[in-house]
């Protein structure tokens, strides 16, 4: 079993590397395919006018946008990444605003105890040593402040996931199990472990609720399995491929992801963990 740091190290490289690359270049269609996911937690959290908010991975930023708008002109928002590449479309996104960036592992970061409310749009799963990261995160909490993120629940809730890997499990390199105590995607995937490592680092109020929604893949079946291919688990099993096999495998996933087909566009169903705490 890796040791925190080494798997600290491997999520540095990982979102400086690859995978911060592929979601540097398709961020826009990430977005799109989030965007009831990003309603739901927005909501969730509440951020309110006049609120300091720390936005915990917060990628290439279209949540720190969308809290700084939250929080008005009396409000403030600082956004945390270890991504370079994430951080640099973020910066030019927000050319002009207030928003403060900080590249930086959220576990070991120096911040000011100045926060009303630390936020996180999935970018909590990936720490490798989560009690030690949400220690450091309550910890800059402003008293009364709090806490509010969102997670994946497990695969069989999130058939955006499982169906199309189900679907060319054949024509890919053997894959690291999806469902494993991390860091990644679906290390949050059990309330009760997160509920433990919340109380762990020192929250209060632990609430967790599961919330069904949808990923919306893109507008058109090309779109979809475009997506499904360069985002996510399949981009990176797929990354080593032959282009015969590429092909193959855009047709099964195509083939999969035709029932999901609604006026809206392709839309597969999602999982996930709403979770709220408060700082002590």
């Amino acid at each position: 079993m890796m040791e925190p740091a080494d798997l600290a190290r491997e999520q540095r490289d990982l979102w400086n590397g690859p995978g911060g690359e592929r979601w540097a270049h398709g961020w826009e269609e990430i977005d799109q395919s989030l965007v009831p996911i990003a309603g739901a937690i927005l909501g969730f959290a509440d951020p309110r006018p006049g609120e300091r908010v720390l936005d915990v991975g917060c990628g290439h930023g279209t949540t720190a946008l969308a809290l700084r708008e939250r929080v008005g002109p009396t409000g403030a928002v600082t956004g945390v990444d270890l991504s370079a590449p994430l951080l640099a479309i973020a910066r030019q996104r927000a050319a002009g605003t207030d928003i403060r960036w900080i590249e930086g592992d959220a576990t070991t970061v120096a911040l000011a105890p100045e926060f009303d409310l630390v936020f996180s749009r999935f970018g909590v799963m990936f720490f490798a040593d989560p009690t030690a990261a949400f220690t450091n995160l309550r910890r800059a909490l402003a008293p009364g402040g709090r806490l509010a993120f969102v997670c994946w629940r497990d695969l069989a809730a999130n058939p955006w996931i499982g169906v199309p890997l189900a679907a060319v499990t054949d024509l890919i390199p053997p894959q690291p199990p999806m469902e494993h105590d991390g860091p990644g995607m679906l290390a949050f995937r059990s309330a009760d472990k997160v509920r433990t490592i919340l109380a762990r680092a020192g929250f209060a109020d632990v609430r967790v609720e599961q919330h069904d929604t949808v990923m919306r893949l893109g507008p058109d079946l090309a779109a979809a399995t475009a997506a499904t291919l360069t985002t996510g688990p399949l981009a990176r099993a797929t990354a080593e491929v032959d282009d015969r096999t590429r092909a193959t495998i855009a047709e099964r996933v195509s083939a999969v992801l035709a029932p999901f087909a609604t006026p809206r566009g392709f839309e597969v169903p999602a999982g996930v963990w709403l979770v709220g705490a408060r700082g002590v």
